[in-house]
């Protein structure tokens, strides 16, 4: 993982979405589709810069998160404005659709 993504746990998650614009990644390792999402994200991060936070959370090791975000199946990514979410997607995303989320909140 590089610098642009920020790996999360429970104990951070209140504190990271609170505050801007985040999109959190919940994945597992052992997820086919998470793996396919993960360079994603990166160009996510590269494209958005200092709008938006990227950032995973692993549920195998994270599950307060996961279950208190009602996450049903991997990957979820979930748009966080100001610790309100705003947007939800489940399944591998496009860079595309993602950077515009993300714009969209700024």
């Amino acid at each position: 993982m590089s610098a642009n993504v920020k790996e999360i746990k429970d104990a951070d998650f209140a504190a990271v979405v609170k505050t801007g614009v985040v999109l959190v990644d919940f994945w597992a390792p052992w997820c086919g589709p998470c793996r396919m999402q993960g360079p994603i994200l990166e160009e996510v991060a590269a494209a958005v810069g200092d709008k938006g936070v990227i950032a995973k959370i692993n549920i195998d090791e994270n599950t307060a998160s996961a279950a208190q975000s009602g996450v049903q199946s991997i990957p979820t990514l979930l748009l966080f404005n100001d610790g309100k979410m705003v947007k939800r997607y489940v399944g591998v995303q496009r860079k595309d659709e993602l950077v515009k989320a993300i714009d969209s909140q700024v």
